[in-house]
């Protein structure tokens, strides 16, 4: 596949010119970001990709460490999970080992790195891939997972490049968790060879809530040998990067059992003529039982593996490829189309993992806010977790905060924002798709012990209660029990908003929260449309009421340049003028435009404090807050326990930067827009190799958060698990670009950068294919002139395009002026 370096043009044209560093480039469209390693160089953290289905999958870094988990990524692990940026140590491997020598090396930089040899490292969609030649031999280690069944299949592809036929064996690897720690899983896993397969089978009887599944380990059925002890395979006083079980003369035990130190490790030998080569197959998965794991195992030893990928690359081309965008920004681009919506669905949606955090579980803000960016991209899933997120909700209106999906134990709060986050999404939804049936799905509530005076939260699984309510329902009680107000005619902030680390500023129960004043305002007016059209006109009423008094009361927390964040319970104010720390909040500012409840003057010079305070543009960053908190009274939360200018404490953190982008594209100016996005992309982060190791974190997937202060100014924080992905996605495409779906029409309003000339965007609406040409020749920011689709004019202000799904490829075209 051809390669496209689209960043450090410096190191030179072609890759043999600048094998002396870290390379990186994007492959063809974006599909692959690809690492070379060379001459000791290394990255400057383990660069991971996160490959998923729905139920299983994995996580690699550059290096090749990682681990794998079925179900649960944080409860169920099948390998262990590290967040060492610094030995990102592995608990899986392969090892390939010269017979007639006894030498040992591996195909990763993982356990074992061989000095002054290349390891070329692809991410993709849906897989990762690593080359290397050690020794005159070649490996090329293609690791994914299939669609619909719970193994990772690492397919190895050795080849003999000397003169001479080569003795060789392989090892695969892996330390058994099943669980969450090893630590406290290990002594009670029993390791087995199955007499039907010849596969390792490996359970954890005492895991509550998994200790009826099978982990599996298997070679292709080419295993010679094996053994289940992790203190055989390693040994005394050793390491992965040398383990005794693999010297020179040595073989395995054929051990496995009960009491052991558990890992499985399997081995077979092959002979390899000159200029020959072999596949062997890896299978690493876990089921439900030991008849399923023989079938999984009997299919994947007989299948098509290529066919099997071919299939997964479909997938994710297709899903990804609804809409493919092409601007002058070609770093955008790559995001847009690829990137962003793989993050949001492998890794926020599917795995709930990722090197920073393994959670496991859904949070309820969290994999909704998601849900918003994949309604075109894949309107299913987003339904399904709409659903899924109803169905955790309390009769009295509250929800879990967060949830484990097998088990259904969460934990009961009292933050503020998670009850209204399900009618912001919902309305998102519906008008994205127009499926209004969806407000008619039945779904039962829970019921549970409501939180005690001065309780904070509990964790407990609820009972599912015999009252089920519809979709709008459940979308009605989180809107309801969210109507109290306090002093300042502001809605109580609870421990804490969007901004869970102030857990203490409405602790009392009486501190009131600004942002959350717009969110519901925006959530209130969206579903008091919806209420009227079913006829809920008792309810409509209501919400309008409580939405103006809102609108008054927000208006009177203007500080005269800026609005405030809160109010502590004392009636003292967070994020303004008079404050020492956290002066100015972004967030306040920028949901005063999202919601259009701000006054349109107020909401112009609000976001010019933003652009004043909190953007630094010789740094590259746009930070939450400033200053930073540090001694300050009164406390605001465990917000204080950032060091100052790290993530929420005043850093930059995304998820709000594109916000605030968010708003000044509404506002009409996209170039602050335009330049935001810009900003924000991790790709223009690592656009020199200094820049690299300043950001130090992947450049292909967004950063929660990049820290603002010496020595670390720069640097990026919590990479894949973010909802940052999907607001990026949703703020570039809806707002810049102005594609906005709407059940079968199109709306288009653009606003872009001046210096743009233009864009393009292909959409593909079923059957059907959309080619959008938007022109700017009077260098606008925004304003569409003229349109027309195949040919005729359309009306315009706003500009819907009919959308037919007629199998058919239509043109569309759009002039700004």
């Amino acid at each position: 596949m051809p390669q496209i370096p689209i960043i450090m043009p410096q190191l030179g044209e072609s890759i043999a010119e600048a094998t002396v560093v870290n390379i990186l480039l994007f492959a063809e469209r974006g599909r692959e970001y690809v690492t070379i390693l060379d001459q000791g160089h290394h990255t400057p953290a383990p660069w991971i990709n996160v490959i998923s289905n729905p139920s299983f999958g994995f996580q690699v870094s550059a290096y090749g460490a990682g681990f794998t988990w079925s179900q649960n990524s944080q409860q169920n692990r099948i390998t262990p999970w590290s967040n060492d940026p610094t030995s990102d140590p592995a608990g899986e491997a392969i090892f390939l080992r010269d017979e007639d020598s006894g030498d040992l090396w591996t195909p990763t930089v993982t356990p074992i790195r061989v000095e002054n040899g290349s390891y070329a490292v692809r991410h993709g969609q849906g897989y990762s891939r690593f080359e290397h030649e050690s020794r005159d031999i070649a490996v090329d280690l293609l690791q994914f997972v299939p669609l619909d069944d719970p193994v990772k299949i690492s397919l190895v592809k050795i080849t003999n490049n000397s003169r001479r036929t080569r003795n060789l064996s392989l090892t695969a690897y892996v330390e058994w968790v099943l669980g969450t720690v090893r630590e406290a899983s290990a002594p009670f896993i029993v390791t087995e060879i199955d007499p039907e397969t010849g596969a390792m089978f490996a359970r954890n009887p005492m895991s509550n809530d998994f200790g009826g599944r099978v982990a599996f380990f298997d070679l292709d059925g080419r295993q010679s040998s094996w053994t289940g002890n992790r203190a055989e395979f390693i040994g005394r006083n050793s390491t992965l990067g040398r383990p005794t079980g693999l010297l020179r003369g040595t073989s395995l035990s054929n051990r496995t059992g009960a009491g052991l130190d558990p890992c499985g490790a399997l081995q077979t030998s092959f002979r390899l003529q000159p200029d020959g080569s072999i596949n062997i197959v890896v299978l690493l998965g876990e089921t439900d039982g030991a008849s399923s794991a023989q079938g999984i195992i009997t299919k994947y030893r007989t299948a098509d593996l290529n066919a099997v990928f071919e299939k997964v690359t479909k997938f994710w081309d297709e899903g990804l490829g609804k809409v493919q965008v092409k601007t002058p920004d070609r770093a955008l681009d790559i995001l847009v189309n690829r990137w962003l919506p793989y993050q949001t669905m492998a890794c926020r949606v599917w795995a709930r993992s990722g090197f920073y955090q393994s959670s496991g579980a859904y949070g309820f803000r969290d994999q909704l806010q998601d849900s918003t960016s994949l309604t075109v991209v894949s309107p299913t899933t987003a339904r399904s977790h709409l659903m899924r997120a109803a169905s955790r909700q309390f009769q009295e209106g509250d929800v879990q905060h967060w949830w484990l999906r097998d088990t259904g134990r969460g934990v009961r709060t009292r933050v503020s924002d998670d009850r209204i986050w399900l009618a912001y999404v919902a309305a998102h939804y519906i008008e994205t798709t127009g499926d209004r049936k969806a407000l008619d799905e039945m779904i039962p509530f829970l019921e549970g012990p409501p939180l005690r005076e001065g309780e904070h939260d509990n964790f407990f699984e609820p009972a599912t209660s015999k009252t089920n309510g519809t979709l709008f329902e459940h979308c009605a009680r989180g809107l309801d029990s969210s109507l109290q107000v306090g002093a300042h005619g502001l809605p109580l902030m609870g421990t804490g908003d969007w901004n869970d680390g102030m857990n203490l500023v409405g602790e009392d129960g009486k501190g009131e929260s600004v942002w959350l004043g717009w969110f519901l305002y925006t959530a209130l007016t969206a579903f008091i449309r919806i209420a009227e059209e079913r006829g809920e006109n008792e309810r409509a009423n209501l919400w309008r009421q409580h939405a103006d008094a809102l609108k008054a009361a927000l208006d009177r927390a203007w500080d005269g340049d800026w609005y405030v964040r809160a109010y502590f319970g004392n009636g003292a104010p967070l994020g303004s003028v008079t404050n020492s720390e956290c002066r100015i909040d972004s967030i306040a500012q920028s949901w005063s435009v999202i919601s259009g409840a701000g006054e349109p003057a107020r909401m112009r010079r609000a976001m010019l404090a933003v652009e004043k305070y909190l953007l630094r543009r010789d740094d590259g960053l746009l930070l939450l807050f400033t200053p930073p908190f540090d001694k300050a009274q009164p406390n605001p939360g465990y917000i204080k326990g950032y060091p100052p200018g790290i993530r929420e404490n005043g850093g930059q953190y995304t998820h709000a930067a594109l916000w605030a982008a968010l708003a000044y594209g509404m506002l009409g100016d996209g170039d602050k827009l335009g330049e935001l996005m810009w900003l924000l992309n991790p790709i223009h982060h690592a656009s020199t190799n200094a820049a690299i190791h300043r950001y130090k974190v992947e450049p292909y997937v967004v950063a929660a958060d990049v820290y603002g202060v010496p020595p670390h100014v720069g640097r990026g924080g919590w990479t894949w698990y973010t909802g940052s992905a999907g607001w990026m996605y949703r703020v570039a495409l809806e707002t810049l670009l102005g594609f906005n779906v709407q059940g079968t029409s199109l709306r288009i309003e653009p606003c872009i950068p001046r210096h743009w000339p233009g864009f393009d965007i292909r959409f593909q609406h079923g059957g059907s294919s959309y080619d959008i040409a938007v022109e700017n020749p009077s260098r606008v920011n925004r304003g569409v002139v003229a349109a027309e689709l195949d040919g005729t004019a359309l009306p315009l202000k706003p500009l819907i395009v009919p959308l037919a799904d007629d199998g058919k490829e239509h043109t569309v075209r759009v002039v700004l002026g």
